[in-house]
C-alpha cells in the first residue's frame, strides 16, 4: 500500500511573537470599536509566534497585487528546493524516482504551476505528472495526501511528491478591519512543506482508506474575495462550530473501516484554531492531548494552511516511533466546508526503489 514518508518543513527567518502581533494590531487599528474583541480572540488562539517571509514593516505595507505575486513566485522558488530535497532524502528516493508531483498553495498564483519549475530545476523526469491544487485552502494538505494515495493505487509502485507552499502573510490587507480579518491577521503564518508518498517500501504511515466530505451549503463560510488589491480572506463566525457536524462523519468513516475514530493511536489533524481542536476532542470523545502535534504546530507556527497536516505528521515522525501497525487518522479542513480524511497504520520495512 502507499506510504506517507517523513515530511520536511521549513519556516521563514522573520518571526513575529504574540506580543508583537497585539502591539501592531493596536497601532494599526487603534480606536476601532471591534479591536478589543479581536485582541481577546488573538490572545485565545494559543499562537505564541509565527514566521513570515518579509520583515513585519514590509508585511504591513501593501505594494499591490502585482508586486505581492512577484514576491510569492520569488520566495516559493527560493524556499521549495531545499525542502523537497530533504523530503526525498527522508523517503530514501531520488528526484528521478518521482512519478507525480502535487503542488498545493492558496496564497499566490502562477501559470504554469510551480510544478513545471520544480521539474525543470530539481531533476525530476519530464514525464512526471503534474497535479496542482489551488482552491482547497487549508484542506489541501489532506487532499494532497489522498490524491497521492489514489495515484499510487491507480499506478502501482509509483512515488508521489507533495509540496505545500503557503505564504499567508502576502495576503494581509491593511484596510480590512472586520473581526474575521483581524483574527486571521493574528492566526496565519508562512511555511513550506514537502513529503513523498511511496508506492512501495519505506517507513511511515501506510495509507489504507481516504474520503472527502462537504458540509452542505457552507461554501461562503471560508472564502476569498478577489479584488484589485488581491485575496481578501473571509471567515464566517460559524466556522469554529463545524466540528460538531464533522465528528460524526469522521466516526462513520472509521467505522466503515472497522476502526473506532475515538480509539486510535495517533491523530494528524489540521490546526485551524483552538476551538477546532477542542471541539473535535469533545465530539470524538478523546483527550485533547491526542492532538499534541497539531497544538504544537499552532503554538509555534500558527495556522500554516495546507502545510499544517504535513508539519503535524513531521512531529509524529520525530517523536518515539509508534508501534508497528499503530492506527491513525489524518484530517484536513478547509473551504467548502470540506473535510479530507485518511486512515493509516504505522509501517516499517526495507525500502525497495521502483525503476
Amino acid at each position: 500500500m502507499p506510504r506517507l514518508c517523513r515530511p520536511a518543513v521549513s519556516t521563514p527567518e522573520n518571526v513575529i511573537t504574540l506580543e508583537e502581533t497585539l502591539a501592531f494590531a493596536e497601532r494599526v487599528h487603534g480606536g476601532k470599536p471591534q479591536l478589543p474583541l479581536a485582541l481577546r480572540l488573538i490572545r485565545n488562539t494559543g499562537v505564541q509566534k509565527r514566521h513570515i517571509v518579509q520583515p513585519i514593516e514590509a508585511t504591513l505595507r501593501h505594494p499591490g497585487l502585482t508586486e505581492r505575486n512577484r514576491i510569492y513566485e520569488l520566495e516559493s522558488k527560493k524556499r521549495c528546493p531545499e525542502v523537497v530535497e530533504q523530503a526525498l532524502r527522508n523517503a530514501d528516493v531520488t528526484a528521478r524516482d518521482i512519478d507525480a508531483i502535487i503542488y498545493v498553495s492558496c496564497t499566490g498564483f502562477s501559470m504554469p504551476s510551480l510544478t513545471a519549475w520544480l521539474i525543470n530545476n530539481l531533476g525530476l523526469r519530464f514525464d512526471t505528472r503534474q497535479i496542482p491544487i489551488a482552491q482547497l485552502g487549508c484542506a489541501a494538505g489532506g487532499a494532497a495526501i489522498n490524491r497521492a494515495q489514489d495515484f499510487c493505487a491507480a499506478h502501482p509502485g509509483s512515488n508521489v511528491l507533495i509540496v505545500s507552499c503557503e505564504l499567508c502573510s502576502l495576503c494581509y490587507q491593511p484596510d480590512a478591519d472586520d473581526i474575521g480579518s483581524l483574527l486571521s491577521d493574528g492566526l496565519f503564518g508562512d511555511a513550506v512543506a514537502a513529503a513523498v508518498v511511496r508506492g512501495a517500501g519505506g517507513v511511515g504511515i501506510e495509507l489504507e482508506r481516504n474520503a472527502s466530505y462537504l458540509i452542505p451549503n457552507t461554501e461562503d463560510w471560508i472564502s476569498y474575495a478577489v479584488r484589485d488589491t488581491g485575496f481578501h480572506f473571509q471567515l464566517d463566525r460559524r466556522v469554529p462550530g463545524t466540528m460538531e457536524p464533522l465528528a460524526p462523519v469522521l466516526r462513520e468513516f472509521a467505522k466503515d473501516h472497522s476502526w473506532d475514530a475515538g480509539n486510535l493511536d495517533f491523530y494528524i489533524v489540521h490546526a485551524g484554531g483552538p476551538r477546532i481542536l477542542d471541539d473535535l476532542a469533545k465530539f470524538l470523545e478523546v483527550d485533547r492531548k491526542v492532538f499534541r502535534h497539531s497544538w504544537a504546530t499552532l503554538s509555534e507556527y500558527g495556522n500554516i494552511a495546507s502545510a499544517v497536516v504535513l508539519d503535524a505528521a513531521r512531529r509524529l515522525f520525530e517523536e518515539a516511533a509508534p508501534a508497528p501497525d499503530a492506527t491513525g487518522l489524518i484530517a484536513g479542513f478547509g473551504p467548502g466546508i470540506t473535510a479530507e480524511m485518511a486512515l493509516g497504520r504505522w509501517a516499517v520495512d526495507t525500502p525497495q526503489l521502483i525503476d
